[in-house]
């Protein structure tokens, strides 16, 4: 089967690669602005057979609506990763859209320290947790001086956890 693997030009790390964590990467067919959709892109005369968007948190309405379209007009299977949320817990744009409009759902789980289900992201500097800043932050587009080694991270974590170490901290 053709697959055309998308992910947000926002989306820095890896460069034009899907990267996981685990080391496996993947060259995508297509970065794609936040002025830009998906459509555009498409060659009507060689339509893939699948869409996979990686960390959709990033896209904007107008993109999440245009992959709506493909999926029902072109009858072109999307699948969708990404966060619901940010660090702060507030749904990203792409997110919201995303749960608005998907017919179905799937949560990929993920386990927290104390052994809960993982709910939240938590943002780490220099491994200790931050809960102030911007939403979206990248690598290279979190305008630092690389020369003072600041380390972001993230650490997923359940309800319970992050409200308990936000209260902390």
């Amino acid at each position: 089967m053709s697959i055309l693997l998308v992910k947000p030009a926002i989306d820095t790390k890896g460069d034009s690669k899907v990267v996981s964590r685990l080391g496996v990467e993947r060259k995508v067919n297509i970065l794609l602005n936040s002025d830009e959709i998906l459509t555009n892109y498409l060659d009507f005369e060689n339509l893939p057979n699948a869409i996979i968007v990686d960390e959709a948190q990033f896209l904007t309405e107008e993109q999440v609506d245009d992959l709506w379209k493909i999926s029902k007009i072109l009858e072109i299977p999307v699948l969708t990763y990404g966060l619901r949320t940010d660090f702060l817990t507030n749904t990203f744009v792409g997110s919201a859209r995303l749960l608005a409009l998907a017919d179905t759902i799937e949560e990929l789980k993920t386990i927290c320290k104390c052994g809960k289900k993982a709910t939240q992201n938590m943002r780490l500097l220099n491994g200790e947790p931050i809960f102030k800043g911007e939403s979206v932050l990248i690598d290279e587009n979190s305008g630092l001086d690389s020369e003072k080694k600041i380390d972001y991270d993230y650490e997923s974590v359940c309800g319970s956890c992050y409200l308990k170490i936000r209260k902390k901290y």
